[in-house]
């Protein structure tokens, strides 16, 4: 992950990029002479004796450990989405695109459009955006978007068409995307008929939310194997969540081995409770209250747990409370102290949402400081920018004055705008013109396809038709299905269609208590069988 993260600056490295606090807590951990790290080893199974299986592929070697306690923090996994044509190449998971856009620098398309508005959508958009994709779209079945409004924001300013309480119908191609068909849904999710649209584009982007990966949790309980959870594994939430849950699971790992280790105050407890939350709710500025010749204004009008901007106010004058940081924001000038313009809190808002205006040259013309995560040669002195206020409308063309970056808040461009005093404290954001959202361009109205199917196994190629036909028929038990269609028995053990399967259950109106689950057996993860084969041989 190449944004900073939200939370808080204390706790869990708030204000900092993602890759930059993994390098962190790898060194923490490496300097621990009571921890041994293996690289290049999966976990791959849990048995019945109480082991874990791991495979070491740097030495190609396969070994059984029995742990006094296991903690699991294996994350999460991407949901995938039913509709038809979903395995046309270019159709990609939201972790995919971002490991060959943000890891790999490679480019998968130039046409981009993304279902789902949750956080991992949005902040995949806006990667999209900052590596030159055109994105020509996202849809939310929800009325709005569930992610940060932040980071929706991001995209508005760069003219996103956000369709909310819409759904996607099919992909549609012949050996690669060419467009989706979206239409409107109903308070039910059903897709209204007659509000059907086609959408051009040459790759869809799937973030429609996650799943725990808890196998090796429900197995060590099954066993009889002491086990606790961390991070995604444990609850879908935020990675600041899952750093802090991660502290407290070793520290009640330590206690239950016997360790001295201090008692887990009750103040931890809440504090993961408020990192984990929901974003809440939405308020307006309050300009009567933006007082002085110069002050930062927070665009950030929604109630998530955040704190860097007040962490580095040299003058300690932005202020959120400290007992809950879901709290907004607050600029608080004080007597013979003010702000000194310095743009911190610009560069470090997680969420490009702190502009900071200066009326102290030229009261009508103020120059407004505005972040930005793009190169430089886009945006250069004595260029003409169009500036949006938070909802993307623009405003105007305004001449750049100057731009800079402040140490240690690398790749955050402040770029430092004059514009007329009346609409000051409006901007929010810059438009570039560069290329992106754009209308694209085919030669033809002509889309060539082949019939696509609506896929729930991609490894065996069922489709859904498959699965709801035998489920009216009156099947019941999901291993029933297995031997029907081999639905879950490919070669990823029904990690990604197991969810899709119970998901028509209940849209065909059967209850999840009177469906039969199949068994969870090992191996959880795809290792060669000499490699089993050859361990055995050795014991034996």
């Amino acid at each position: 992950q190449t944004h900073r993260f939200f939370g808080s600056t204390e706790a869990v490295y708030a204000g900092t990029r993602g890759i930059d606090i993994a390098e962190r807590l790898s060194e923490q951990v490496s300097t621990r002479d009571s921890v041994k790290i293996w690289l290049e080893t999966t976990a791959v199974a849990i048995y019945e004796e109480k082991t874990v299986g791991v495979w070491r592929a740097s030495d190609d070697q396969y070994l059984l450990i029995k742990p006094e306690i296991l903690l699991v923090a294996t994350g999460a996994r991407e949901r995938s989405l039913p509709f038809k044509g979903n395995t046309l190449p270019g159709i990609y998971g939201a972790g995919a695109f971002q490991t060959l856009v943000n890891r790999d620098l490679v480019r998968p398309a130039r046409n981009l459009f993304i279902i789902g508005g949750g956080n991992v959508g949005l902040i995949a958009g806006y990667h999209a955006l900052q590596a030159g994709i055109n994105v020509v779209g996202l849809v939310e079945a929800l009325p709005k978007c569930g992610g940060y409004k932040v980071h929706e924001d991001k995209l508005a300013r760069f003219n996103v068409p956000i369709l909310t309480s819409h759904t996607i119908l099919e992909a549609k191609g012949k050996d690669h995307v060419q467009s989706v068909i979206v239409a409107k849904v109903d308070d039910q999710f059903h897709p209204i008929q007659g509000t059907e649209r086609e959408i051009p584009c040459d790759c869809v982007l799937i973030a429609v939310g996650l799943n725990p990966v808890d196998e090796f949790i429900s197995k060590a309980k099954e066993v009889g194997l002491p086990v606790h959870a961390a991070g995604d594994a444990a609850e879908i939430a935020e990675a600041s969540a899952a750093m802090f849950s991660g502290k407290i699971a070793g520290l009640e790992i330590a206690q239950v081995l016997g360790v001295d280790a201090p008692e887990i105050p009750k103040s931890w407890r809440d504090f993961e409770s408020i990192l984990k939350s929901r974003p809440g709710e939405i308020f307006k500025l309050d300009s009567g209250v933006l007082q002085g010749d110069v002050f930062p204004i927070m665009h950030c009008r929604q109630e998530i747990p955040c704190d860097p901007c007040a962490s580095v106010c040299p003058n300690n004058l932005i202020h959120i409370d400290a007992a809950d940081i879901r709290h907004l924001p607050e600029f608080c000038p004080e007597a013979g102290k003010n702000c000194i313009a310095c743009e911190r809190c610009v560069a470090i808002c997680p969420g490009l949402a702190i502009t900071l205006v200066d009326y102290r040259r030229d009261k009508d013309n103020p120059t407004v400081s505005i972040p930005m995560e793009f190169a430089e040669h886009y945006l250069e002195k004595g260029n003409v920018v169009a500036v949006t206020d938070v909802e993307g409308h623009v405003l105007g063309q305004f001449p750049v004055l100057r731009t800079r970056t402040i140490k240690p808040y690398t790749h955050t461009l402040v770029v430092r705008v004059q514009v007329p005093a009346e609409i000051a404290v409006e901007v929010a954001g810059i438009r570039l013109i560069a290329g992106w959202n754009q209308p694209m361009k085919t030669e033809d109205n002509f889309v060539e396809e082949t019939d696509q199917e609506n896929i729930v196994c991609r490894c065996e190629h069922i489709s859904a038709d498959q699965i709801r036909q035998l489920i009216r028929e009156g099947v019941r038990d999901i291993n029933q299905l297995k031997a029907a269609t081999k639905a879950t028995m490919g070669a990823c053990g029904g990690k990604t269609c197991l969810s899709l399967i119970r998901k028509i259950f209940r849209e065909e109106g059967v209850p999840l208590e009177e469906v039969t689950d199949p068994p969870q057996r090992p191996v959880f993860v795809e290792v060669p069988l000499e490699i089993l084969a050859r361990n055995r041989q050795e014991a034996d």
